[in-house]
């Protein structure tokens, strides 16, 4: 999978799940202040990432994801190493 298609998977699942505006999904925006995330919605994201990317998120990666690039890059990255395995 590209990473054009992971960010367009991503941004389809936040749009559809969280209701928010594709307009303010942009990659240098906080994901966390964008999204209105709670510890709930958390659980909610990890659900949408692992059914829609097909790999499993583990808590403490979320730790240095910021902004939207880094949840696109963290994606990107989990997807390839899926790939190779």
């Amino acid at each position: 999978m590209t990473k054009e298609k992971i960010i367009a998977t991503v941004n389809d699942f936040l749009v559809r799940e969280f209701e928010v505006d594709p307009a303010v999904i942009l990659p240098e925006a906080n994901l966390r202040e964008t999204l209105d995330l709670d510890s709930l919605d958390y659980v909610d994201l990890v659900v949408a990432i692992e059914s829609n990317l097909g790999f499993k998120v583990v808590g403490e990666d979320f730790i240095n994801i910021h902004t939207f690039q880094n949840f696109y890059d963290y994606c990107d990255t989990k997807v390839s190493q899926k790939a190779v395995v």
